[in-house]
């Protein structure tokens, strides 16, 4: 099966779900079960289906990441490590960065979805 990059949003996404993977170390709060999980889980989860894009993309892939950003913003406060301001700002930035990617190359795409065309 070869791979074909057919949004280059899902290749960022990609980059920020290992991203995610990568900063409980960097950020030095791997310490901290419930925002070192949800950064490994999520951030696994989400390059993971952005990588399965690269061989066919579908609509749900693109909600599947949105759902995954969202819940990146609000796992802070739901999980109750807010107060870690690494975590808390990684968490919310990452999170509205994949959920406006994948509504991106969803509203943008034809093929799965295209509600959103440029002004002609």
């Amino acid at each position: 099966m070869a791979m074909n990059v057919k949004h280059w949003q899902d290749l960022v996404n990609l980059v920020l779900g290992l991203w995610l993977v990568a900063t409980p170390w960097i950020f030095q709060f791997a310490g901290e079960a419930a925002p070192m999980w949800n950064a490994v889980v999520v951030g696994v989860v989400v390059a993971a289906i952005a990588l399965s894009t690269l061989f066919k993309a579908q609509a749900w892939q693109e909600w599947a990441n949105a759902v995954l950003g969202l819940w990146l913003v609000a796992s802070p406060w739901a999980l109750g490590f807010a107060a870690i301001a690494a975590a808390l700002w990684n968490a919310v930035v990452v999170g509205v960065v994949v959920a406006a990617l994948a509504l991106w190359a969803l509203g943008t795409d034809r093929d799965i979805g295209g509600w959103w065309r440029p002004a002609t």
